[in-house]
């Protein structure tokens, strides 16, 4: 099962692919380590002792864990910006992707992968959860989705198709770094999850009759 821990799905000029081996995965597979990237991955550079404020940790502890995922190639100190008391943080323009077939016969990594799926999951059902329990204007609460089809029959080979065609219509919609963003933009994050379901005996796979698409009013 590959993961990609950024929004961007497919391998872009800019931003070259990086495919996890077991010891940078045990360098981002740690709870604090891994909320920290992500705040850094969607808010942009930040210093310690603003990452500490927003995470409710000691800027210490928040600082050693920036050296860390820095020592693994996932973040960098931006340059030109701040002190030497007050450093900068940036993540490394890179698509990190597992691939957790790597590891199939790697006792001693299973566990980091463990965490890091664990970790990623809770993570997008926070964003999920924070969306819905915020008060948005009618027309992104019409304009936004959670939805979930079922009645899918699909072999390993045709559900790999179908997530190669998502990424590909993904990729159409990411914006050129170069380019400013419509003033009426927000940032927008979208989340994929696709993966196969053992049917329980007796059960003749087909799923539910009705494929759902709910918007979260």
């Amino acid at each position: 099962m590959p993961t990609d821990e950024t929004e961007e799905p497919a391998t872009t000029p800019e931003r070259p692919t990086r495919r996890l081996d077991a010891r940078s995965l045990r360098g981002l597979a740690h709870p604090l380590r891994m909320k920290i990237f992500e705040l850094l991955n969607l808010d942009g550079p930040a210093t310690a002792t603003r990452l500490a404020e927003r995470l409710g940790e000691n800027t210490g502890t928040v600082s050693w864990h920036l050296r860390h995922l820095a020592e693994h190639g996932f973040i960098e100190e931006e340059t030109g910006r701040g002190t030497k008391r007050e450093r900068w943080w940036r993540r490394v323009p890179v698509t990190n992707r597992l691939q957790t077939s790597d590891f199939r016969d790697d006792p001693d990594t299973r566990g980091a992968v463990s965490l890091y799926l664990h970790e990623l999951v809770e993570q997008y059902f926070n964003r999920i959860n924070t969306y819905i329990s915020q008060d948005w204007p009618d027309e992104w609460r019409n304009a936004g989705t959670i939805s979930d089809w079922s009645r899918l029959q699909l072999t390993p080979d045709q559900l790999q198709a179908l997530n190669n065609d998502l990424f590909a219509v993904i990729q159409r919609h990411l914006p050129d770094e170069n380019t400013e963003p419509d003033p009426a933009a927000l940032p927008v994050v979208v989340q994929l999850q696709s993966f196969p379901r053992r049917p329980r005996p007796g059960d003749t796979g087909n799923g539910n009759a009705d494929d759902r698409r709910r918007s979260a009013e």
